[in-house]
């Protein structure tokens, strides 16, 4: 029986640092999930990105609440999402379901399917880990612009090290660590959050977190290359 997977690709990894659209790097994306041999179910979540995190710092400028910042960053998301779906033509389903209701509905057609956020005050990444409960994936893959989880910002800080594997208490203990608060603003991006980590302790689901920048290790990781640079988490 083929296994099925959920893939998160962050919505910067769609744009230039100008915030012009990737095409070419969309439909390379796309056309290495149309090669499908290993797969069942595929569904792949798309972050908002900067595009998203513009509209949300506009939003707050204008003295819009952060519920209100939510709901551009989830549009915007979904925007990101039709995107995807534009470049994956008939193999994908032509909707991106906005309810957990309305992707049962979308399962039932055996294509590709690419979601957005679902609710204010939830990240894409819980959306993607919910949506791998859901289906019973056996991973997900968490595409970033850096290459895994560090001990710190590795945008921050030079000498931050990559951390190749996590268990999920060891995961609970860096969040703990690295933020002060638990819950993210609107528009905020964190690999994971409390809300992810509660999922993900729930479900047991096995989480890669790699470089999306270049699709090479993604490449290597659809092929079923055991060789990938990034972070593994794991119940143990």
């Amino acid at each position: 029986m083929k296994r099925n997977i959920v893939i998160k690709i962050g919505g910067s990894l769609l744009f230039t640092d100008n915030n012009k659209i990737l095409s070419d790097k969309i439909t390379e994306f796309c056309r290495i999930l149309k090669n499908n041999k290993d797969f069942g179910k595929i569904i792949v979540v798309c972050g908002g990105g900067s595009i998203a995190r513009e509209y949300i710092n506009a939003v707050r400028s204008l003295k819009g609440s952060e519920s209100l910042s939510d709901i551009f960053g989830i549009e915007l998301s979904r925007i990101n999402s039709k995107l995807l779906i534009a470049s994956f033509q008939d193999y994908a389903y032509p909707q991106v379901p906005k309810s957990m209701e309305e992707l049962s509905l979308a399962l039932l057609f055996n294509k590709i399917i690419v979601m957005g956020g679902l609710q204010p005050g939830q990240s894409t990444t819980s959306v993607a880990l919910e949506v791998a409960e859901f289906i019973g994936a056996e991973e997900l893959v968490i595409l970033t612009d850096v290459k895994g989880i560090f001990n710190k910002d590795p945008k921050k800080f030079k000498d931050a090290q990559l951390i190749k594997h996590l268990t999920y208490e060891q995961l609970e203990k860096l969040i703990l660590d690295l933020q002060e608060d638990k819950q993210a603003t609107a528009g905020e991006y964190r690999i994971f959050d409390f809300v992810s980590l509660q999922i993900l302790k729930r479900s047991n689901i096995q989480v890669i977190v790699t470089s999306g920048k270049d699709l090479s290790e993604f490449i290597k990781l659809w092929n079923g290359e055991k060789d990938i640079s990034g972070t593994l988490i794991s119940k143990e």
